[in-house]
């Protein structure tokens, strides 16, 4: 028997609104503010796009994905501050 997935049409955002995949950050996306990566990770989190779908549109590594899921779980969406990094990798130490 083949299962064929499909995605899901809408997830919750980071905000507790509905996030379909025209809400999403554009695939050309530069500046990466917490919201978007948020957005992204929630749209992989509710399977909206899948892990190797996100990283392809948005030029990302899966270490990177993996590091803005880590930060969220840890530290909450403040975690995904650019500039909070150094701060959070030395509560782990």
């Amino acid at each position: 028997m083949v299962q064929t997935l499909t995605s899901a049409a809408y997830v919750v955002g980071p905000d507790g609104n509905p996030l379909t995949k025209a809400d999403l950050p554009p695939p050309e996306t530069k500046r990466w503010v917490i919201r978007r990566k948020a957005e992204v990770v929630a749209a992989v989190r509710g399977g909206l796009l899948t892990l190797e779908e996100a990283c392809e549109r948005y030029t990302l590594t899966v270490e990177e994905f993996s590091a803005w899921q880590k930060a969220i779980e840890k530290h909450g969406m403040p975690g995904l501050r650019a500039t909070r990094i150094q701060h959070y990798r030395d509560d782990i130490r």
